[in-house]
């Protein structure tokens, strides 16, 4: 079983977010231990680098040594225009989690993710999923 990581779970870990890196942190801690078995888009992270300060680069490091960045290019971006979805960075997600293989988008933005046609669940949820798949 495979999973992407939605942008804001990684924001999670590299901000130590109050209330919501206990959670996500696990979940990565999870990955460190069961390489490639999580993914990030790579627009994720650009954001991250524009996001965390001062600067994110060592994290980003760090995160490649136990996650997958799948290729993406034209056709999966014309994919995520044409799903059903109003956020488009959203939908990026969703098509990379595609392309990379993934059963699930792991985001805590789960309403933007309704009408996905990949499922997403929470960091909470899917660390349950991880362990039992």
């Amino acid at each position: 079983m495979k999973a992407l990581l939605d942008t804001d779970v990684l924001l999670d870990v590299a901000l130590r977010r109050e209330g919501f890196f206990q959670a996500s942190a696990a979940l990565m801690g999870w990955g460190e231990a069961h390489p490639a078995r999580l993914s990030v888009a790579w627009h994720s992270l650009a954001n991250l680098f524009y996001l965390v300060r001062p600067d994110p680069r060592e994290f980003i490091m760090e995160l490649l040594e136990f996650v997958d960045v799948p290729e993406v290019g034209r056709k999966e971006m014309l994919a995520a225009l044409g799903f059903p979805m109003s956020d488009l960075e959203d939908a990026m997600q969703v098509a990379t989690a595609l392309a990379g293989g993934a059963e699930f988008v792991v985001t805590r933005n789960l309403r933007d993710y309704r009408r996905s046609p990949v499922p997403a669940c929470s960091p909470e949820e899917a660390l349950k999923r991880l362990q039992h798949g």
